[in-house]
């Protein structure tokens, strides 16, 4: 059934029914947002629904009605920074394959520019490691995802199974970002992200590609103090 516009048009009654439907999820990424800059300032804890409401540009009730509670607006907004559909706000197109280790590269640049995005799951991932944290089973399921996502494409490129080398060095490869994130944050002219990013995935790759291990560096830390003490 269609029905006329204030200026006369037919309006079809599709239409009308989406009109809302994309202004419920302009506000609620509107609140994602908001919430993305006051968790990353304030951590989860210390976080107030009130000033992510004000941020937001509306009421109390208004992010509950949308999110339901504190821990569903958290939830939400990890999702949302990972480009997972959640809520209602589409998610952003997902890189698979042997083109995610540039995509990785690519997130290390983009980032920089981001700081209060990268502030926000640095502290939120901290946090979530206490107990009863909201937030631990999604962090657990993203890095458990995260794994096996990267020891794929790391074995694909080395041509080989993904083994338990493999899978130690996609948890290297996580510990490297999320490590370089933290210590950028607090002294960001003292880290290059994307150029230590780059050597630790060409190291790792090189090496199971070849089967060639480098030296151990303890064996040589062992050597250099013999020869300093001859």
């Amino acid at each position: 059934m269609s029905k006329k516009s204030a200026g006369g048009s037919v309006v079809p009654a599709a239409s009308r029914a989406v009109r809302p439907q994309a202004r419920t999820a302009a506000k609620r990424e509107s609140i994602l947002k908001a919430a993305l800059s006051v968790f990353g300032t304030r951590g989860y804890n210390n976080a107030a629904l009130a000033e992510i409401a004000a941020e937001a540009g509306m009421t109390h009730a208004g992010v509950l009605h949308h999110f339901g509670s504190k821990e569903g607006l958290l939830v939400a907004v990890l999702k949302y920074r990972d480009g997972e559909e959640t809520s209602g706000v589409q998610a952003r197109e997902q890189v698979e394959g042997p083109a995610f280790l540039e995509h990785m590269l690519d997130t290390v640049i983009e980032n920089m520019s981001r700081p209060g995005v990268v502030q926000t799951y640095a502290v939120l991932s901290a946090e979530s490691v206490t107990d009863d944290h909201p937030a631990q089973d999604y962090f657990r399921g993203r890095f458990a995802g995260l794994r096996r996502k990267i020891a794929g494409v790391i074995a694909s490129m080395a041509h080989r199974d993904v083994d338990g080398e493999v899978q130690d060095a996609a948890n290297a490869v996580i510990a490297v970002m999320d490590g370089l994130q933290v210590q950028w944050l607090l002294d960001p002219d003292a880290v290059d992200m994307p150029r230590t990013v780059a050597m630790i995935l060409d190291e790792l790759i090189d090496r199971l590609s070849t089967g060639q291990p480098a030296p151990s560096a303890v064996e040589r830390a062992k050597a250099a103090e013999a020869d300093v003490s001859a």
